[in-house]
């Protein structure tokens, strides 16, 4: 079969450049795209949202490296799903609440007033890996291994390094046999947190293999620093340049959450997830193959102006029932419910703990495809 042409390249300069503008072009000038680096990119929401809602032609299982449960499709990826639901339910994110705000108060406080500082060094990252790692159970010093697994992920990602992708899974599942390796010592002694629950955790009435759960941990870890990251370096960033609706949220902090939503549906942290065609299909009249990658491009699809009035403009009121910033249908992001909170605290210690948040004099730099945000953020809190 002849191969597609290359309509544009997801690693241009001009794209990583302002991936949300370069999103928006494509989306109005060819929806449905063919590149080497991401296969066929879907960019309008109503497109996506077919491709969520028929998971039998459009596969979650698009590599050979096993992905538990994100990489499965029904009806095997419905058991392990409903496996893993509980230890990110409502309960275990509530009473993790007091431990999270400790943990943005810690990282705030040596923070100077009116000092000018990189945001995502100071703050957002260390805060998006330390409370990974203590939702978990994990000690404080498996943040910086997780933090250099992150960047090396993302950075391998964007260059389609295959080899590396395989090589930083290896040593990450090392990582976690030698974890729960501990932990079986320990026996009746292990801390009884949801790392040692999810060891117990049985599907189909069958113990998970090390494999399966060092695959279930990168997704908390590897998977989701990053987003959470970069999602509270877009947070901060558009509350530093809107003067107006940081001072509404001091005014009324009850509408942190709904501002969280609507900020991170304008720009959001989660460029695109993948998927796998298991039969020939057209979509937006192009002709896909089976068995060829479509990438879904979330950031796009949630500026749609078919479905978002005045689709670039923050309006805490909106009705985000079409958004997809958590995707949708049986893959939706099963951590929603502890993202939001890490989120809440985190704005919610920064508005109470500075009385302004303004934008640095030094030029913020851009993160790369897969994410979207700042590597780095220069704000002055004060």
């Amino acid at each position: 079969m002849k191969k597609p042409l290359q309509d544009w390249d997801p690693a241009a300069a001009d794209v990583l450049g302002d991936q949300v503008a370069a999103y928006d072009e494509m989306r109005r000038r060819c929806p449905v795209a063919h590149s080497e680096l991401l296969g066929w990119s879907v960019f309008r929401h109503e497109d996506v949202a077919r491709v969520i809602a028929d998971a039998e032609t459009f596969s979650n299982v698009v590599s050979t490296h096993r992905s538990v449960p994100n990489g499965m499709d029904p009806p095997e990826h419905t058991a392990y799903r409903q496996a893993v639901e509980p230890y990110l339910g409502t309960e275990n994110v509530q009473n993790f609440e007091p431990e999270c705000r400790g943990l943005a108060k810690e990282l705030l406080a040596p923070i100077a007033s009116g000092v000018e500082i990189d945001f995502m060094d100071a703050f957002a990252v260390p805060f998006a890996v330390r409370c990974q790692c203590a939702f978990l159970g994990w000690p404080k010093a498996l943040g910086e291994p997780v933090r250099e697994w992150t960047r090396r992920n993302r950075d391998a990602v964007l260059a389609a390094d295959r080899g590396t992708l395989a090589e930083i899974a290896r040593e990450f599942e090392a990582f976690i046999v030698r974890l729960l390796d501990e932990r079986r010592r320990a026996a009746g002694m292990a801390h009884d947190d949801v790392t040692t629950k999810i060891m117990r955790m049985r599907v189909n009435d069958k113990p998970l293999s090390d494999a399966d759960l060092a695959s279930i941990f990168r997704n908390w870890t590897v998977g989701e620093v990053g987003s959470m990251a970069a999602a509270l370096g877009i947070l901060a960033d558009q509350i530093a340049r809107s003067p107006e609706l940081q001072r509404t949220l001091r005014e009324v902090p009850a509408l942190i959450p709904a501002a969280i939503e609507e900020l991170l549906r304008v720009e959001g942290p989660l460029v695109s997830n993948r998927r796998r065609v298991t039969r020939d299909v057209t979509l937006g009249r192009r002709r896909i193959a089976a068995g060829e990658r479509v990438s879904l491009m979330w950031l796009s699809a949630n500026r749609d102006e078919t479905v978002f009035e005045s689709a670039d403009s923050v309006r805490i009121d909106r009705d985000q029932r079409a958004s997809l910033l958590w995707g949708a249908g049986v893959h939706v992001c099963p951590g929603a419910g502890l993202a939001r909170l890490e989120m809440r605290v985190a704005l919610e210690a920064l508005l109470s703990t500075f009385d302004q948040i303004v934008p640095g004099n030094a030029l913020p730099r851009p993160l790369a495809f897969p994410e979207n945000g700042w590597a780095s953020l220069p704000l002055r809190l004060g």
